[in-house]
């Protein structure tokens, strides 16, 4: 096993867990603390959700001796950011944090609530996706407008690293970011000292509490865009790659880690779609049976930076957050348009996939209840009864 260890399986490890976090930790942290976790807290998601991918990547490379990459769901920390706080603030969320990872733990053991999941029409899936993710995705052109000085270079970055190497965009954003942080932020008294106290890792154990306002409108929302947005797809790519192995043990593996990450603020964890096509494609190894340790290495460092989680958190905090929105927003944008393109493709379910997508990114509550939820419901609402009226028609 020692002997597949490569030089390039080893630098393309780093580079996937490089541009997963820095790709996408902003998304997280605008997530969590959306939905009532403070500073704290939301550092201690971070840690939790970077240890777990990371062990459940090495776990199941070494196992499969495939490159099983793991990642946080991004889309589901989207969904979070648009949720808003819930009553009883974040105990409730971590309450759904664990409901979810059961969830998919069942999905994995028992088939026929996988086959609920996808049972699930794709284009109201991925109008519910684009409805969470708009709001964020308007994030840049808010922070322009907040302060052109601030917002524009984050931009900027984006669009001129972008025109290059599309994979690097978003970090060049983060680096803005920084470079705008540094320079042009003025530090609060005793900053620099706050940041070295946050060299040490943090952990903090919330107790949950389950409501059902907690299980509709968090949990069942994150479960379905986790499997839909992230395992599912997940899966796909490994196929792509001439990798097959059965789903089920997977998801089951990835749910496991997500319960052991829930109680210390980690929402989830899930297959990986865009990391795991870079340690699976040619530039980790020439030799496909080697490229497993690329998973393995990138899983190292996801642990490597989780353990950096107090001080990205506490440099976060420092600059309006309106700045770290929009590196999320540039994030999501290849996202968006995705979801957006596969939502209205189908002309037969179009004005279902519209009403789903309004109702979500109107992001209101209704008792408690997000409306990514309603947004989905009312969608499957209209697509049946669209295709109640066709088949009626075809009857005649």
């Amino acid at each position: 096993m020692l002997r597949d260890i490569s030089a390039q399986s080893f630098f393309m490890g780093f580079l996937a867990a490089f541009v997963g976090t820095a790709s996408s930790f902003a998304v997280v942290l605008q997530g969590l603390t959306a939905v009532g976790a403070s500073s704290f807290e939301a550092a201690s998601g971070l840690l939790a959700l970077s240890v777990a991918m990371g062990v459940c990547a090495i776990v199941l490379s070494l196992k499969t001796r495939m490159p099983i990459s793991i990642a946080w769901s991004t889309p589901g920390a989207a969904l979070l950011a648009t949720s808003g706080a819930v009553e009883g603030g974040f105990p409730v969320a971590v309450g759904a944090f664990i409901i979810c990872a059961v969830l998919i733990i069942i999905c994995g053991i028992w088939k026929p609530l996988g086959k609920a999941v996808a049972a699930i029409p794709g284009p109201l899936a991925n109008a519910m996706l684009a409805g969470v993710l708009l709001g964020l995705c308007l994030a840049p052109i808010k922070a322009v407008a907040f302060n052109p000085l601030f917002g524009l270079p984050i931009v900027i970055a984006w669009l001129v690293v972008g025109r290059f190497n599309r994979i690097l965009a978003v970090p060049a954003a983060l680096a803005a970011f920084v470079l705008v942080l540094v320079f042009g932020v003025t530090f609060p008294d005793g900053a620099i000292d706050q940041l070295n106290l946050s060299l040490v890792p943090p952990v903090e154990f919330v107790m949950p509490k389950f409501t059902i306002a907690g299980l509709v409108g968090i949990a069942l929302p994150l479960f379905i865009v986790t499997m839909a947005s992230q395992n599912i797809p997940g899966t796909a790519v490994l196929r792509a790659h001439d990798y097959d192995t059965p789903p089920g043990p997977l998801f089951t593996m990835t749910g496991i880690f997500s319960l052991l990450s829930a109680p210390f603020g980690g929402h989830a964890v899930n297959l990986a779609a865009i990391t795991a096509a870079m340690c699976a494609g040619e530039d980790a190894h020439p030799d496909p049976k080697r490229r497993y340790w690329a998973a393995i290495f990138a899983g190292g460092f996801y642990v490597l930076f989780g353990l950096l989680a107090g001080v990205i958190t506490s440099l976060v905090s420092l600059a309006p957050s309106i700045l770290i929105e929009a590196v999320a927003g540039l994030a999501l944008i290849g996202a968006f348009s995705g979801s957006a393109v596969a939502a209205f493709r189908d002309e037969g379910s179009r004005e279902a996939a519209a009403v789903t997508f309004l109702v979500t990114a109107a992001g209101l509550t209704f008792y408690g209840i997000s409306g990514a939820f309603w947004g989905l419901l009312a969608g499957i609402l209209i697509y049946a009864l669209t295709h109640l009226k066709h088949r009626t028609a075809s009857r005649r």
